[in-house]
């Protein structure tokens, strides 16, 4: 049995998603939370594609980087459902602007997730080449970017789910913050590959392990976008650092 199977836990109606009103058709309701039903079945899949592939490089344990790599099929079957669904509701429903941003960033939620898992199994196989070679102490390093590229990720879709706009504004300083710890490694390990030249192939698959995180930083400041412009109707793209978050 797959991930996806096992993520059929969620409830039918999702509390914590904006409360868009009461619509005369029951039919365009059910259509929508199938939707959102969906996207979170598949943000929890994409979480866990992250973090096995992390822990199967930390605790060295090359199974949990094979469960990534299987598991990123189930990711781009739900991105497909999730963009059939959302193309029917515009169809058939013609939702008014509040309802089509939400359907139409729900969609684009779902494609910065098949990305942040694209980046997970990119992860896996390179901590599967680590993994078979003798362990390096560089290898920690790796644990800073982790932790602020989850926590990162996990608020981008806290701010989507709950239309936290203040959240979402938050998250693009982070971001920054993300690149900086990318630059600092690589810096690091650059350094160190002329006093130990045996040791590059894990010190360049260390430090492309570091970018996939950086990138998974960049695709949840994008979902936080999407979550800001679906509250507000403001794109935010490119001018995400001019907003002010009293705005």
């Amino acid at each position: 049995m797959g991930m996806l199977a096992n993520a059929r836990y969620f409830a039918f109606t999702i509390p914590g998603m904006p409360d868009r009103g009461r619509h005369i058709s029951t039919s365009f309701d059910t259509a929508l939370n199938i939707l959102k039903n969906d996207v979170l079945m598949m943000s929890s899949l994409a979480e866990r594609l992250m973090e096995n592939a992390m822990e199967g490089l930390l605790k060295r344990d090359s199974n949990l980087c094979n469960l990534t790599i299987a598991d990123d099929e189930e990711i781009d079957i739900l991105e497909k459902q999730i963009d059939k669904e959302g193309v029917e509701i515009m169809i058939r429903f013609h939702p008014v602007a509040s309802d089509m941003r939400l359907v139409i960033s729900t969609m684009k939620l779902g494609a910065n997730l098949e990305r942040v898992a694209d980046q997970s199994v990119a992860i896996a196989r390179r901590a599967k080449k680590i993994n078979l070679r003798p362990a390096v102490p560089e290898v920690s390093l790796l644990e800073p970017l982790y932790r602020e590229a989850l926590g990162i990720f996990r608020d981008s879709l806290r701010a989507f789910v709950d239309g936290n706009s203040q959240l979402a504004l938050q998250l693009k300083p982070r971001d920054r913050y993300l690149d900086g710890l990318n630059t600092s490694l690589t810096d690091k390990l650059a350094g160190r590959m002329g006093a130990d030249p045996e040791q590059v192939p894990t010190y360049l698959n260390i430090i492309f392990i570091a970018r996939a995180l950086e990138r998974i930083g960049d695709h949840a400041t994008n979902i936080a976008e999407d979550a800001f412009w679906q509250e507000h109707a403001e794109d935010i793209r490119h001018t995400f650092g001019a907003v002010k978050e009293d705005s």
